[in-house]
């Protein structure tokens, strides 16, 4: 099966316009439109233009749409399903969140010693 190569790390910008969102995924605009009104998905971000501002978490999302409808083959309506299977799988555990607040935190120590240095 194939899989999507989007590498969501080089995504630095804190918003993408949807035509850029569009090249990613080599895909046209509209398409992009009809996935977030057809699918309920988060509308992004508008400016006072009212263009549409796409942060990595929501270009993830339309990843997992893309993912799904044009690559795994499903129809819009089972799409729509996986998502909401996705949205419902369980958080990780609250050991596991207490590890990474401990990793932030000494992140966050050294990162002020820095700054005072």
């Amino acid at each position: 099966m194939r899989k999507l190569d989007i590498d969501y790390s080089k995504l630095t910008k804190l918003y993408y316009s949807i035509g850029e969102v569009s090249k990613l995924f080599d895909v046209n605009a509209s398409l992009i439109r009809f996935w977030e009104k057809e699918l309920n998905l988060a509308t992004p971000k508008k400016n006072k233009k009212g263009n549409r501002l796409f942060t990595v978490k929501d270009i993830q999302t339309l990843g997992r749409v893309y993912q799904l409808v044009k690559i795994d083959g499903y129809k819009l309506e089972a799409a729509k399903r996986q998502l909401k299977v996705k949205k419902t799988t369980p958080k990780p555990s609250t050991s596991n969140n207490k590890e990474i607040l401990e990793k932030l935190e000494k992140i966050k120590a050294r990162l002020l010693d820095m700054k005072s240095n």
